[in-house]
């Protein structure tokens, strides 16, 4: 199949249109959505769907083609099959999130945990196992650009610890004065454990707080993000000093 892409720059629908006639001044631009995916009906779908609800959508076939779009016109979001000719969306994902963090919601064949595993270990803010709804699709890509937008307004400007400094602001961490770099959702949780001192929390009770309700996710997706989390901020992740496991329990955060 030949490469397909669909520019972003000019694809505002008449719906986002008429959206911002009201107040041109002041009303925020329509998102910008890249569909990842080899299968036509599911991008032609996925696009139909989103720019119904005021979404600006460019599509891409393969790997490279969306690493193109990216380049000339970043979206906010990326709907991201893991299953792609050229780069696979495992890689993908790997590369966009070593340059930016993007949000990015991945679609599976199937609906293993191994495969949403694997996605959520490489930066993956959301999984849909194949086939799905579209409308589904819809709701999460709202769900997931709602989280990434929201500030951490808590009253407390930054945090600092043993070396470690962390700004909600810039959501930046610095260890030793060295920055680490962290996915928003894994900035997210260290900076809620660290609010949260010697606290346990279950798994559930972690994707309430930093996911939300509204995620679809299972626990699991805790499971990855800690561990990712011990191996940046860990000396031995094995022996992790400040992430500890309470068995049978959930977590705490010594800091």
């Amino acid at each position: 199949m030949s490469a397909l892409l669909r520019t972003c720059k000019a694809r505002v629908t008449s719906a986002s249109y008429l959206n911002t006639m009201p107040n041109p001044d002041s009303a925020p631009a329509p998102k910008k959505i890249l569909v990842v995916d080899d299968e036509d009906t599911i991008r032609d779908v996925l696009r139909r769907y989103l720019e119904r609800d005021g979404f600006v959508v460019c599509e891409a076939a393969d790997g490279y083609t969306a690493l193109d779009a990216l380049a000339d016109d970043p979206p906010d979001l990326i709907v991201l099959d893991l299953m792609l000719p050229g780069i696979d969306g495992l890689t993908l994902t790997r590369q966009i999130h070593a340059h930016k963090r993007l949000p990015v919601i991945m679609l599976t064949a199937r609906g293993e945990t191994s495969d949403r595993i694997r996605g959520l270990d490489q930066g993956a803010d959301d999984y849909i196992a194949k086939p799905f709804s579209p409308q589904e699709v819809v709701s999460r890509v709202k769900a997931v650009l709602r989280r990434a937008g929201e500030p951490i307004q808590d009253g407390v400007h930054h945090l600092e610890f043993e070396g470690f400094r962390l700004d909600p602001t810039a959501h930046t961490l610095t260890i030793a004065g060295q920055p680490v770099t962290l996915t928003a959702k894994e900035f997210e949780l260290l900076w809620f454990f660290a609010r949260h001192p010697r606290q346990v929390f279950t798994r559930t009770q972690l994707l309430d707080s930093v996911w939300g309700q509204e995620f679809y996710g299972d626990p699991s997706t805790v499971t990855v993000h800690i561990r990712r989390l011990r191996e940046k901020i860990e000396r031995d992740p094995s022996d992790p000093r400040y992430l500890l496991t309470v068995w049978g329990v959930g977590y705490k955060f010594e800091g």
